[in-house]
């Protein structure tokens, strides 16, 4: 059984531990998690809130990264220095290849293996964009999201100074292109032009679309963890034109995104050490069973 531990018990975290309780050839070891954190009762024993006390819980093989994305790097580079696989859904696909490369690095040094970006998207939406540019090289991509609530985009509103809670929309446009809503319930005394203001110039999540925030007076009467994706490419397969490949799926984000952590870092166990995206990775590593048995459904 691979002992996990899993850092960061909010929405995803809590998916996390659906998933690895669902996996045959799992075990939960440790929850990674602040005081503030709501931990049921059953789990308590399991409970650290310091990343530094996690090997007094016994050997972790790999740590799943439920955390937000500006908060990946730093810990994984800790966790993979200590000798265990790490695991996150970073999703600032502008940065991925330079975390990558610094945690290549980390993983290396302390012989374990790391794999960043392994929500759905960065995450197992990049594999279904890289097997259909496989199927037409010659061509263009659409990824298409929502309509739905983003986790990133909600959790960096939230991070803003004045913010109480988030919400961030996502609604398609069509090729490729989003508009944002972002909702905003302000802490007592904030100021809802400041904060938006500071919203909109994110450089990362807002500054590149169009972005609209409005106030709310409780974010949970909007609360919605539906999302999805349309990828489609139409492109060239040797000489044959006219090719179009078209993926559609609707999802609840959280829990879809717990699910591929769990799996990748599977993956990551068979992995020599260094870090690596869900594209790097034979997708056969992420599933539990016997190479064989796998072969046999599947192909």
């Amino acid at each position: 059984m691979h002992q996990i531990a899993i850092v960061g018990f909010g929405n995803v975290g809590k998916c996390a531990y659906d998933a690895v309780q669902a996996a045959p050839d799992m075990a939960l070891r440790c929850i990674v998690a602040t005081p503030r954190t709501k931990i049921p009762g059953h789990l308590a024993n399991l409970w650290a809130t310091d990343i530094n006390d996690i090997q007094a819980y016994g050997k972790i093989d790999a740590a799943l990264l439920c955390l937000p994305s500006r908060m990946c790097p730093d810990t994984a580079e800790q966790l993979l220095r200590m000798g265990i696989c790490t695991v996150d859904s970073y999703d600032i696909h502008e940065s991925i290849w330079e975390v990558r490369c610094r945690l290549d690095q980390a993983a290396k040094e302390g012989g374990a293996a790391g794999v960043v970006a392994a929500g759905w998207d960065p995450g197992s939406d990049s594999i279904l964009r890289a097997l259909f540019e496989a199927m037409a090289p010659q061509g263009v991509s659409y990824t298409n999201f929502g309509p739905g609530m983003s986790m990133g985009h909600s959790v960096a509103a939230k991070a803003v100074k004045g913010v109480a809670d988030a919400l961030s929309m996502t609604l398609p446009t069509g090729a490729g292109v989003h508009k944002r809503m972002v909702y905003v319930q302000l802490e007592p005394g904030a100021c809802f032009e400041d904060v938006a203001r500071a919203i909109k110039a994110d450089p990362y999540y807002f500054a590149n679309d169009e972005t609209h925030v409005l106030q709310t007076e409780n974010i949970s009467d909007l609360l919605d963890m539906g999302h999805g994706v349309h990828i489609s490419r139409k492109g060239v397969s040797g000489g044959a034109h006219n090719q179009l490949l078209e993926f559609t799926m609707r999802i609840n984000g959280p829990a879809l995104t717990g699910q591929v952590i769990a799996s990748a870092a599977r993956a990551a166990l068979k992995q020599a050490p260094g870090c690596y995206t869900l594209i790097e990775i034979p997708v056969a590593d992420m599933l539990a069973g016997n190479r064989e048995a796998l072969v046999r459904k599947l192909v």
